[in-house]
């Protein structure tokens, strides 16, 4: 089921009304409502799936249990072993088997062999990798006692399938949200009415920045050969956007769906594209992701800690894990290697923990000094997203070349002039809003007139019913 599509729209408010009305707030209740709603919301697409993210929920909340009852150190690493086999296991026979068998019947066959071995003709499961994650850091947290495990079977398989963030996100840790199924929740109208603001400005960035982003971009991409430089730069520039769009537009409907049912969800994106160089951008983007192989796979390997070769080799194996996780496909793996590259020289230098503060705070313009950092960054980042965004790695170098020619000073082929001012009205109320959660934020500031407030709310609803009738599928329902 698509956040905008409407089905959801009927489905959302029926499931909203049964929660706080109809289970008496009774807790075991309303999981067991999540619980059957998440299940609806995943088999929407294919009921098939519904076993398998329920094997998985299954095999975790088991393995949780046996080490909560298990001193012995070989016998609780043998169990977490277990746990990540087969959820990492699933994941990579549904995702990675047949892109790991073409590359080795296509290595054999510089050797004038070719094996006869048929790939799998399986679906990718939708969200495998956000589920899988999510389901990983609880065993891996009670194998490192961070966490109690749970009894409570209803709220674990509940906080499992969530069906705000099941299907992209954000990857929530066990620590934060499990806890959040075993405790009353209370009906907060303020707390619900900012997370419907969420939702309008998640909608907006998805149904008109990113969609109408995806019509330029894919004619663009699609016969860039014919384009000019000037137009393949924007084509770059207008993915960046639409994948921005696109994905943080979603993580906000998902946090504030969340917040009408009582729960808080982690920040998974803070504005990146005013970041100042690659090490911010990363603190901002896909900040679930980012943090979860920081804690679970660069800190264990080593982090920081050691000497030049190792910090490198590690940034390098964090960035193409990251690249690989998105798909199976070596242009994402080369995206994590140019991400790697752009991050290296802070790391050297020791500057990869500077620009922690807010971006010009206090002030209504950055410095000519920030802007620059901002647009060069941006620049490395829109680069890096035309291998992230063609289908593979020839198309990708092929697109780059296109740009390095004298047509880059002309002017594109193809102007939409509609589609700049959207991005304008997205960077603009996102700068004026970059110290606070969200865009819409502001709309519950009493001491801004409420005329301005409801004016700006509804001319933005009405563009996203203008819009509606160009729905496109949400970019990262493929990872």
């Amino acid at each position: 089921m698509l956040f905008n599509s409407v089905e959801f729209f009927i489905f959302l408010p029926i499931v909203y009304l049964l929660y706080w009305y109809a289970t008496g707030r009774n807790i075991k209740v309303q999981n067991a409502l999540l619980l059957i709603s998440s299940y609806f919301f995943y088999g929407w697409w294919d009921w098939r799936f519904l076993l398998l993210i329920a094997f998985s929920s299954g095999v975790d909340f088991a393995v949780g249990n046996l080490l909560a009852n298990q001193n012995d150190e070989k016998k609780r690493k043998t169990l977490l072993a277990i746990s990540i086999f087969i959820n990492i296991g699933l994941l990579g026979l549904f995702k990675y088997y047949n892109f790991f068998l073409e590359n080795f019947i296509e290595a054999f066959s510089f050797f004038g062999t070719k094996p006869s071995i048929n790939t799998l003709n399986i679906i990718l499961p939708v969200g495998i990798s956000f589920y899988t994650f999510q389901t990983l850091s609880y065993t891996i947290d009670v194998y490192k006692r961070k966490l109690e495990p749970t009894k409570n079977i209803l709220a674990f398989f509940a906080f499992v399938s969530f069906f705000p963030q099941l299907v992209a996100g954000p990857i929530e840790r066990a620590t934060n949200l499990l806890p959040q199924f075993t405790y009353e929740r209370k009906q907060d109208f303020t707390k619900s009415l900012d997370g419907l603001r969420q939702i309008v400005w998640g909608l907006f960035k998805k149904i008109v920045l990113a969609d109408n982003c995806a019509i330029y971009v894919n004619d663009i991409f699609g016969n860039f050969s014919d384009q000019s430089g000037s137009t393949l730069v924007l084509g770059a520039v207008l993915f960046s956007f639409q994948i921005y769009g696109d994905f943080s537009g979603y993580s906000d409907i998902a946090i504030g769906t969340s917040r009408l049912f009582g729960f808080n969800l982690m920040r998974n994106f803070a504005f990146p594209y005013f970041s100042r160089d690659i090490a911010e951008f990363w603190r901002r983007w896909h900040i679930s992701l980012s943090t979860w192989f920081r804690d679970y796979l660069y800190i264990p390997i080593g982090g920081s800690q050691g000497n030049v070769k190792m910090k490198i080799r590690n940034t390098f194996i964090i960035f193409l894990v990251s690249g690989f996780w998105h798909g199976a496909n070596w242009t994402f793996i080369f995206w994590g290697f140019l991400h790697a590259l752009f991050f290296l020289p802070l790391l050297i230098l020791g500057k990869n923990r500077n620009h922690l503060e807010n971006l010009a705070e206090g002030s209504l313009f950055p410095k000519l000094k920030e802007m620059t950092q901002i647009m060069f960054t941006f620049s490395l980042v829109s680069l890096a997203w035309v291998f992230f965004r063609a289908p593979n790695i020839n198309v990708a170098f092929s697109y780059i070349s296109g740009i390095i020619s004298g047509s880059i000073f002309s002017i594109p082929d193809i102007l939409p002039i509609g589609v700049i001012l959207i991005v304008l009205l997205v960077v603009v109320t996102e700068w004026l809003q970059r110290s606070h959660q969200h865009g819409l934020q502001f709309l519950g500031n009493q001491k801004i007139p409420e005329f301005i407030r409801w004016s700006f709310f509804y001319f933005l609803g009405y563009l996203i019913v203008a819009f509606k009738d160009n729905p496109q599928e949400f970019i990262y329902f493929q990872f």
